[in-house]
């Protein structure tokens, strides 16, 4: 929000982070973004400490309800964490390793049948480096069936992953990946392709307590 407040010849006069001045109607609009951004912490936090009970029908009930999108054949390891859960669709069969980051502020859609290691961080807003107030800019990512995402790999916004590709551990993908491809690196470039040409395998059930 960072609203401040500036008493100028016996007037207040309501200032924003840049000094620009605001009106009375955009300071209401500002404290009730401020306190729904309050709400959305208590959530996140509250699925943050869901996060690490070892039990996946808890913390799949929790997820749901948080606005999270998830077949109940699908298993969300210990420790992931999340940003508006509610921008979040997962599909069928599909794992998501442990401590793994889930970023919801635009649409985020991870197939079916799509087993993502631990720690990747997937984001779909970034700050936009060239604006004067260093604003935040979002895009969505789509993650198709099928797909394998390595330890540590790092996603970013407006990223399209195609049907059965594969990221290497550590890559950070900054533009779309075909299907079938495999990429690596950082930046990540297509260093082969899958040999497996249908994919149509199942990953099976999780460890009960992970």
């Amino acid at each position: 929000m960072a609203v401040a407040l500036v008493l100028h010849k016996n007037m207040v006069i309501f200032k924003n982070r840049m000094g620009e001045g605001l009106s009375f109607s955009q300071v209401i609009v500002k404290v009730c973004q401020r306190l729904y951004s309050y709400i959305v912490d208590i959530e996140l936090l509250i699925l943050r400490v869901v996060g690490l009970i070892p039990i996946h029908t808890v913390r799949w009930l929790f997820y749901l309800m948080a606005g999270i999108k998830v077949s109940w054949s699908s298993h969300i390891h210990m420790g992931c964490q999340f940003f508006y859960p509610s921008g979040i669709k997962i599909g069928k069969d599909t794992i998501i390793g442990q401590n793994a980051f889930l970023d919801g502020r635009d649409r985020l859609v991870i197939g079916s049948h799509v087993d993502i290691a631990s720690e990747v961080m997937i984001y779909n807003s970034e700050h936009d480096i060239n604006a004067e107030d260093f604003q935040a800019k979002t895009a969505p990512v789509e993650i198709a069936d099928y797909v394998f995402i390595g330890p540590r790999a790092i996603i970013l916004p407006g990223v399209k992953i195609g049907k059965g590709a594969v990221v290497a551990a550590a890559a950070v993908v900054t533009k779309d990946v075909g299907d079938l491809e495999i990429v690596g690196g950082v930046p990540a470039k297509v260093i082969g392709r899958r040999q497996l040409q249908d994919p149509h395998y199942r990953l099976g059930h999780a460890r009960l307590f992970q």
